[in-house]
């Protein structure tokens, strides 16, 4: 049974969920905890590393994808306390997401040969992106149909981002939060590569839906159970969770061991 997901986007990023409905639909679906993990930003509406909400744990959390060597990651960091270093960061980044957005936009509206009803602003996502074309363009039915030909990267109108170093975001995240860990490690190109970089943080992102909702899922050369492994063999914390974007909380997470554990770790680490 599910008792903490622990990655969750808001549309102060690229989710659907309003901060004020992540408590009520954790509690539905019978979780303890959750942690908003916004790309690239921390949540103005959460004023504390660990708050309760309407009986629901909900801890302040952040993604960055960074730089580590042949492909990008994605790095979470818990229970934020924004330094000064992380907040010139995330501006720099809003900034560029902003200037990226509106590339994108353009691309897909001259391929598509209309508007989208999408504009270039802080938190942009490439989701928002492709929810806009859904609603705008009938030959579009889904956000993985979008991003498979249209704005995945490589495809024609993918525009890349200009993000850190893995050890410039590993040493941005290990100032401002209790928990760093390495994101759903079997999604990238390299799992493998990605999984080395595992044990140079607190833990690694075992729970995770691969293949759901469009997901790109595991190569077929590394498993959950290697992803599992690598966190015994060097005694990282195990983190997961839904990487929620939709409305559906509570897919996949932790245990209540799991998240007990966790939790111990978050508040040795505030």
């Amino acid at each position: 049974m599910v008792a903490a997901d622990l990655h969750v986007h808001t549309d102060n990023s690229d989710g659907t969920f309003a901060l004020s409905e992540v408590p009520p639909t954790a509690r539905a679906a019978g979780l303890e905890a959750v942690a908003v993990t916004d790309h690239d930003r921390v949540h103005p509406g959460l004023d504390a590393p660990v708050v309760e909400r309407d009986g629901v744990t909900v801890v302040h959390g952040i993604e960055l994808r960074v730089e580590a060597d042949d492909q990008r990651v994605d790095v979470l960091g818990y229970g934020v306390v924004p330094t000064d270093a992380l907040v010139a960061e995330i501006d720099r980044l809003q900034r560029d997401r902003v200037e990226r957005g509106r590339e994108i936009i353009e691309r897909v509206e001259a391929r598509l040969g209309h508007s989208i009803p999408a504009d270039p602003e802080r938190g942009l996502g490439r989701p928002d992106i492709a929810r806009a074309v859904i609603e705008s363009d009938a030959d579009y039915d889904s956000i993985p149909e979008v991003f498979d030909g249209l704005i995945g990267e490589g495809d024609p109108c993918y525009v890349a981002r200009d993000i850190p170093s893995f050890e410039r975001g590993r040493e941005l995240l290990g100032e401002a939060c209790a928990v760093v860990s390495l994101a759903h490690p079997l999604r990238y190109p390299d799992p493998a590569a990605a999984l080395e970089r595992a044990p140079r943080l607190d833990g690694v992102e075992v729970a995770y839906p691969y293949g759901a909702r469009g997901h790109t899922g595991a190569n077929g050369e590394s498993t959950v159970d290697d992803v599992r492994a690598v966190a015994e063999d060097h005694d990282l914390l195990v983190t997961g969770g839904s990487d929620a974007h939709d409305r559906t909380l509570g897919e996949t997470g932790l245990s209540s061991g799991e998240y007990e554990r966790f939790r111990s770790a978050l508040d040795d680490g505030r």
